[in-house]
């Protein structure tokens, strides 16, 4: 008797290959190489073998790894070249890492700080496969990071023009996608050219083909199956995993049943199967997916605000600054940057000294001394006075972007979006149906039994009700984006649906920042005194510094410098100019009394070497069209008024708001955040309109917090909107339009759920394939799209937009 020789497969618990050339074992587990053992060995002692929860196997192999990869790395000029952020503690570079494929590397990738304390931060972005890697310089070097990543399998793709191909390209495409169509599209004819002898009812002499091209059909149907259809599979388990049944759930069952009849009808010689139907469908599901995802990348084109960012700085220009938009910004050009203002690109500091505040990128709020011709990374925030800078580099608008994302500024939230409610019952519903009619028809016509049950599966799936919210909510955005209104991500559309309360600051918000009424009250200042304040307010961002330097914008200063500068949140400016202290702000910031209370106007006292000058009556200039903007907003919101400002504009403001409306004024910072959070508090779902100066605070705070912007703007990374000013005047009308889109979206989902029924009718009689619901299926998504792009077109042209 010959014994059989059997041959057990082994395949390595990181990275799933077999263990071919040798096996390792350690800890009970088997390694296909030492690379593999000492990636688990890492994980394994920093206990990060959570990584392995996620997923079997997620790793990846590590036989072709090697240090010599990122020698180049040494290069100083090439480092420097690469980084995004350097200073004297700390360096912040990303990376593209192509082998991110799931939630496990998400996890470990933002773990690496457990694996090597010297990593300070890492983020990734799945979608365009990056790694944003924040590290102590003093412990571990740029090629160290780009190592460990190696080390773990994650291996970083380095080059220097990632960047610039990345922002030239337009949408990308998934090669992987292309891939399994093609598959599935040659097995899919050769299924159905096989299938004609059953079709076509073959005579019994031709039998023996007859079973053969089953077993063909058998065959043609692993691939489509198993690879190209796997991702069904994978999502539908993740989803379970979690208690949760997404849009994937059904199609899986349906396929995985539709299989399984199939195979054990040829096994024991009842009938051909459905094959024709089983690879078909998994081959129309892959088209509508790839139909899907090539407009959800027109539709993220579409309404990128980064094109467009309405950041400004001053740029010089014939000897004059120029408020220039930072997409504009050239390589050699002189910038002018100003107190609070956000540096948006590397540059090198041309005056002698300059404090810069980078807590935006390494955390840390104290400011940095930088000295002249000192190279600056872009990210921080000047604090004093104002500095000169030559651009270094092109600004990186996605780098700004990077930063208005960041989770700092994340506000923590139990927003649920609709489409999660509905989908979750909606697939719950689906299968007991199917499972409903399928035990029907198994006591009625045992024939029609898994047809049954698998085209209500395929018909009723959830796509088109899944398509509904995204594409309406991307139709509104590019309607924002052409009226100048700009969302940081598309779930602040369903937050401004739910608003009932609207929050207005005064100055620079329902203000006109470019009209005012400006006298001085005071002795007259004398031609010095006016270039001493010149030079003071030069540096500061507030309006009404703005307003005092173009109210002295004949006094030309070529005398006297500007020594020393700081700014006081809500109170003043203290400067010191050519050894002479200048203060401008509240009366109790000067220290004197104010006795100009009955005057309606904002006013700026002025201190010259500790003696009182005076002060600066600003008279405001409201924003054209905002007694009509505040009357149609009062007919369906609570209004209420949060100002920093004295209450010199009461009456002024009683006769265009509404009586009911809350007025607070003298307001600090910390005081608007208070008075949001009490709002919310009293069940008020908040939107606080604000310049971004001083209502920082207040804007994170708010449910959604729109930063009012004029031509030249301060980066406020707090708000979830940026409106230009030349909008407010249709601020009822977007708001309107947000308001709208639920009802676009719950019309498209009555279209959807009527399709599905009819389609469910006709599924449970009998009367459908499959396979013929499959290609029904993307045609409803299609209609969905048609209809939600059309009503929210018509809705913003009847509204005006």
């Amino acid at each position: 008797m010959i014994a059989e020789q059997t041959r057990t497969k082994t395949t390595c618990y990181h990275c799933g290959d077999e263990c071919v050339e040798q096996r390792i074992t350690h800890e009970d587990k088997s390694f296909c190489c030492q690379g593999c053992k000492t990636v688990f060995e890492i994980l394994r002692e920093n206990d990060l073998c959570n990584y392995y929860d996620f997923e079997s196997a997620p790793g990846l192999s590590q036989k072709q790894t090697g240090k010599s990869l990122f020698d180049f790395l040494d290069n100083e000029k090439i480092v420097s070249e690469l980084l995004e952020f350097s200073d004297d503690h700390v360096e912040k570079v990303t990376f593209l890492i192509p082998n991110i494929h799931c939630s496990s590397c998400i996890w470990l990738l933002e773990h690496l700080s457990r694996l090597n304390s010297a990593v300070v931060h890492a983020q990734t972005n799945f979608s365009q496969r990056k790694l944003s890697v924040t590290y102590n310089k003093a412990h571990i070097t740029l090629r160290g990071v780009a190592e460990l990543l190696d080390s773990i399998g994650y291996t970083p793709v380095i080059n220097l023009e990632q960047e610039d191909k990345d922002s030239k390209s337009g949408a990308t495409f998934d090669k992987q996608l292309l891939i399994k169509m093609g598959i599935a599209g040659f097995c899919f004819g050769n299924v159905m050219l096989l299938s004609f002898p059953d079709y076509l009812g073959i005579s019994s002499l031709e039998q023996s083909y007859q079973q053969f091209f089953r077993w063909l059909n058998v065959i043609l149907s692993v691939p489509v199956v198993f690879y190209a259809g796997a991702e069904y599979f994978v999502s539908a388990f993740k989803s379970l995993k979690q208690r949760f049944a997404n849009i994937d759930v059904p199609i899986a069952l349906g396929v995985g049943v539709l299989f399984l009849r199939s195979v054990y009808e040829v096994v024991f010689d009842i009938g051909p199967g459905y094959f024709d139907s089983l690879v078909g469908l998994i081959f129309f599901l892959l088209i509508g997916k790839w139909f899907q995802n090539r407009t959800y990348q027109a539709l993220a084109f579409d309404r990128d605000y980064k094109s467009y960012f309405p950041l400004a700085v001053l740029v010089k220009k014939a000897e004059k600054y120029e408020p220039t938009q930072v997409r504009e910004i050239k390589k050699g050009e002189e910038v002018l940057i100003r107190n609070g203002e956000l540096i948006p690109t590397d540059a090198i500091l041309i005056d002698d000294k300059a404090f810069i505040d980078y807590s935006f990128v390494t955390g840390e709020s104290e400011a940095v001394e930088k000295g002249k011709g000192q190279y600056v990374y872009a990210g921080g925030r000047l604090s004093g006075k104002q500095a000169r800078f030559i651009v270094q580099k092109i600004v990186a608008q996605s780098y700004l972007t990077g930063l208005w994302n960041d989770k700092a500024f994340q506000k923590e939230d139990q927003h649920v979006r609709l489409i999660d409610r509905v989908s979750q019952y909606f697939t719950l519903t689906v299968i007991v149906i199917a499972v409903g009619a399928a035990t029907f028809w198994q006591f009625t016509d045992p024939s029609k039994t898994w047809l049954v049950f698998c085209s209500v599966l395929i018909i009723a799936c959830p796509c088109a009700l899944a398509l509904s919210t995204p594409f309406t909510t991307g139709s509104i955005l590019r309607v924002f984006g052409r009226n100048k209104l700009y969302l940081k991500n598309a779930d602040i559309v369903e937050k401004l649906q739910k608003v009932n309360t609207i929050v207005f600051d005064k100055t620079g918000t329902i203000t006109n920042a470019s009209e005012k009424s400006l006298a001085f009250i005071g002795t007259p200042l004398e031609e010095a005194e006016k270039q001493m304040i010149l030079a003071a307010v030069s540096s500061s961002t507030h309006p009404l510094s703005r307003y005092i330097k173009r109210f002295l914008a004949d006094c030309q200063n070529h005398i006297y410098q500007l020594e020393s500068f700081e700014e006081y949140v809500g109170q003043g400016i203290s400067a010191t100019v050519s050894g002479v202290e200048v203060k401008l702000g509240s009366a109790a910031f000067v220290e004197v009394e104010n006795r100009l209370r009955e005057r309606q106007a904002s006013y700026v006292h002025l201190s010259i070497g500790a003696q009182y000058r005076g002060c600066f009556a600003v008279k405001n200039v409201y924003r054209k069209g905002l007694s009509n903007v505040i009357k149609q907003l009062a007919q369906r919101f609570n209004l209420s008024i949060l100002s920093g400002d004295k209450d010199t504009e009461r009456k002024n403001l009683e006769k265009i708001f509404p009586k009911n409306t809350v007025m607070q004024f003298d307001q600090k910072p910390d005081d608007k955040l208070q008075s949001i959070k009490t709002l919310q508090l009293e069940d008020h779902r908040v939107m606080m309109l604000g310049d971004g100066l001083n209502d920082a605070g207040a804007l994170k705070q708010s449910d959604v917090g729109i930063s009012v912007s004029e031509d030249i703007s301060t980066f406020s990374p707090a708000c979830d909107a940026i409106m230009h000013a030349d909008s407010f005047g249709k601020l009822n009308a977007l708001v309107s339009l947000a308001r709208k889109g639920r009802s676009v979206v719950l019309a498209s989902f009555v279209i959807s759920l009527l399709y599905n029924g009819v389609g469910l009718s006709f599924a449970v009689m009998g009367w459908l394939t499959p396979l013929v619901a499959a290609i029904l299926m993307p045609l409803s998504s299609i209609s969905v799209v048609a209809f939600t792009t059309f009503m929210v077109k018509m809705v913003s042209l009847k509204l005006k937009l």
